[in-house]
């Protein structure tokens, strides 16, 4: 364990193997000898891949190898950690001009999580993003958002176009009903104002939706 210490700290973790960064973080100490094996066993659970490794629950780390409680939480801690460096490393000063721009910024923060979010993008007339806001939060089978809000935060930012972005947690990016209607109570109090609901973009993981790619949105 000392020597997978030494090489972390003379050459950077870059120079670890996945199995030597997963004994670090699973270490108790400079002389735990025992991490490398688990982390060892862990990988071999899931055929090497770090993401199905960190996508386990709690429950099912504890099971491996005896990690224990407080390590598999320390895994999960990390796994949170690097969604929210990930999410945080959209430049609010991105420019969005497609629904590709869109998924570019906000999966990060979206994709990975068990239960709904709703945000909007407001954006100027070249379509620079002004500012994200976190819009609703919810269960994992619907979110709700209240529109007057939604516009409200556009008129303060002097935002000329907006874009609705949420996620589906199932995994299928094809929106609801509900998704249907929000879009279009929203493009209708947008309007009111001049403001374009420019889209309205669903996130699931390793998939998207766009209502304005669909023709749903002119």
């Amino acid at each position: 364990m000392r020597e997978i210490v030494d090489r972390l700290q003379s050459r950077g973790a870059e120079s670890l193997s996945d199995e030597e960064l997963l004994s670090v973080i699973l270490a108790e100490s400079l002389t735990d000898e025992r991490a490398p094996g688990l982390a060892a066993e862990l990988l071999t659970e899931v055929d090497g891949s770090l993401m199905r490794l960190m996508d386990r629950d709690v429950a099912r780390l504890r099971m491996v190898g005896g990690l224990g409680r407080l390590r598999a939480l320390r895994l999960k801690a990390v796994r949170e950690c690097g969604r929210r460096v990930a999410a945080s490393s959209a430049d609010h000063r991105d420019v969005v001009a497609s629904s590709e721009d869109v998924v570019r910024i906000m999966e990060p923060q979206l994709a990975e999580l068990q239960y709904e979010e709703c945000w909007a993008l407001y954006l100027s007339s070249s379509g620079r993003v002004l500012e994200r806001m976190r819009i609703s939060q919810g269960g994992i089978q619907a979110t709700v958002v209240d529109c007057r809000l939604v516009i409200k935060r556009a008129l303060e930012l002097l935002a000329v176009q907006i874009v609705l972005v949420h996620n589906h947690p199932s995994g299928s990016s094809a929106p609801s009903e509900e998704d249907r209607r929000l879009t279009s109570r929203v493009a209708d109090a947008a309007r009111l104002f001049d403001i374009r609901l420019l889209d309205h973009v669903v996130i699931a993981r390793g998939n998207h939706y766009s209502f304005r790619g669909q023709g749903l949105i002119g």
